[in-house]
């Protein structure tokens, strides 16, 4: 506590909201694999659900707040602003739904096929496809170093995977078939959240806005898409164990979200990726215990260069102006 007592309020604040989000964050695998019986399809679209009532009511609170800093008498009845930039943004807000459906949908098969360890260390990989896409879209540098250190950090996920063998086929095709799942949803993650800094930068959209808008968008496309494919399945979401599944989750993953929004309130990005950056030793510490995978010494390694090429792709940001 004495060395939080010295720092500044604001590092202090966003390193409590960063720890908690760590651990949040590097829960969510493991409640995933936890409900291996659950059907991925009803449960991606339950969770996207949850998550959107639960962000209903902060995204009112939040434009509640923001009429009050304006001066105007807040009506939670005339929300004309985010109507406004729905219509406006209607077939991209459409198209990061889709994607964002995809890949909640995607979440659950790959980390059952991956595991909970290998899973957590392959979604690292979305501060590489964050440059790449950042440089192609819009029109973002990348440095030497981050270029580097991206191929840095591919190797020491490779380590972890192969278990220091690098040789692909020898291995569970299962689990290569989970990171190449995993793999996709972090380019498309990316992808994603790379065509919604435009909508932040021009204010058409809050962070909170964009969270219950994307997963408003997701669940309906889910749960529309379930009820096509698999009518005579609807138990499925009355089934009281399922229920408890679709709640945590749902609340895990608002909460993890939560954090990260508040962490970067208060920390630049570069430093609130560094704070975050070590959640697959958080689940590889509760998969162990909890699901009983196996964390090796290659699996170790990987950790460690996957999350100091992190901390070094990220550094060269802090000299930036946004």
């Amino acid at each position: 506590m004495f060395f939080l007592d010295i720092l500044s309020n604001n590092l202090k604040k966003g390193l409590i909201f960063g720890a908690i989000g760590t651990v949040l964050v590097g829960l969510q695998p493991i409640i995933a694999n936890s409900a291996k019986s659950i059907d991925p399809h009803a449960f991606s679209s339950m969770v996207c659900l949850i998550e959107a009532t639960i962000f209903l009511p902060l995204m009112l609170i939040e434009g509640k707040m923001n009429k009050k800093k304006n001066g105007r008498t807040p009506d939670l009845n005339s929300n004309n602003t985010i109507l406004q930039s729905w219509k406006k943004n209607f077939w991209i807000l459409l198209y990061i739904g889709i994607i964002f459906s995809a890949n909640q949908l995607l979440f659950f098969v790959g980390y059952r096929l991956a595991g909970a360890i290998n899973g957590s260390l392959t979604q690292k990989t979305s501060v590489f496809f964050g440059l790449l896409f950042g440089f192609l879209l819009l029109k973002e540098k990348i440095s030497k170093t981050q270029i580097i250190f991206s191929i840095v950090l591919f190797l020491g996920l490779i380590i972890a995977i192969t278990q220091g063998s690098f040789n692909f086929f020898s291995y569970d095709i299962e689990i290569l078939i989970g990171v190449s799942i995993l793999l996709l949803i972090t380019t498309l993650w990316m992808f994603g959240h790379t065509m919604t800094k435009p909508m932040f930068s021009r204010k058409d959209l809050t962070p909170t806005q964009m969270v219950f808008t994307r997963n408003m968008f997701s669940g309906t496309i889910l749960i529309i898409t379930f009820l096509i494919f698999s009518p005579l399945d609807v138990s499925v979401f009355f089934n009281p164990y399922n229920q408890f599944y679709f709640v945590i989750f749902g609340s895990l993953y608002s909460a993890g979200l939560f954090c990260w929004y508040k962490t970067l309130s208060y920390l630049e990005v570069s430093n609130a990726t560094v704070v975050l950056s070590p959640t697959p030793i958080v689940t590889a510490i509760f998969a162990t215990f909890l699901l009983g995978e196996i964390f090796t010494i290659f699996h170790l390694i990987g950790s460690i260069i996957v999350i100091l090429s992190i901390v070094l792709i990220v550094k060269p940001r802090k000299n930036k102006k946004v």
